[in-house]
């Protein structure tokens, strides 16, 4: 297959959620365009890109589909643990790191995207504004019912102080819909973000 893609095209994995930076993603792998892929990063420590989907279906099935269509912005993901129960299965925990614009996408025959990306600028280090503490004060007792349980959907470091973390965290954790969640983890005032946040527990039994 000839490429127009240049030699550090990443691997892609659309999927029909999306990753924030620092968030915490465990996928099953079962798939054979993404069985060889996932070993490979997982051997060279190298990320791949998470992408939400547009268009189609997380798992390929027979006969004819409708194209997979996704978002142009995304979130590298790198593997911090890996398993494999049995043949042809892969469980993996994933953490997002930097978000990224796809710049040129090509599909292989095998059906695995792959993409050239345009890093983008993590958040500033903006502090949570006194009259939105209590966004990440009821994050904080979130994290306790978890914990209580023996199970917490955040990853260390914890950063209780930091806007754009501690909305990331809320976007992850709330019915947020698709679209609205792409849309926030785009956003490149974390300030706002917060503020978006603040908005919708307001009107959730989460809010003041």
């Amino acid at each position: 297959m000839t490429t127009s893609l240049s030699p550090d095209a990443i691997p892609l994995f659309p999927l029909g959620v999306v990753l924030f930076p620092d968030g915490m993603l465990p996928l099953r792998i079962f798939e054979v365009r993404y069985l060889t892929m996932i070993k490979q990063c997982h051997k060279s420590g190298k990320p791949f890109g998470v992408v939400a989907l547009t268009q189609g279906q997380d798992v390929q099935r027979p006969g004819p589909t409708p194209g997979e269509r996704f978002h142009a912005i995304g979130t590298l993901a790198e593997i911090i643990d890996y398993q494999t129960p049995q043949p042809g299965l892969i469980e993996i925990v994933t953490r997002g790191t930097s978000r990224f614009k796809v710049t040129a996408s090509e599909q292989t025959p095998h059906g695995l995207w792959m993409a050239d990306i345009e890093v983008l600028p993590d958040d500033p280090h903006v502090k949570v504004p006194s009259d939105l503490a209590y966004v990440a004060a009821n994050l904080v007792r979130m994290l306790e019912v978890f914990e209580s349980a023996e199970v917490s959907p955040i990853l260390e470091p914890r950063r209780f102080d930091a806007a754009g973390w501690v909305a990331n965290r809320w976007c992850e954790l709330l019915p947020v819909p698709a679209e609205d969640r792409q849309r926030m983890m785009e956003m490149t005032d974390p300030l706002l973000r917060l503020e978006l946040i603040s908005d919708l527990l307001d009107m959730t039994e989460f809010g003041r």
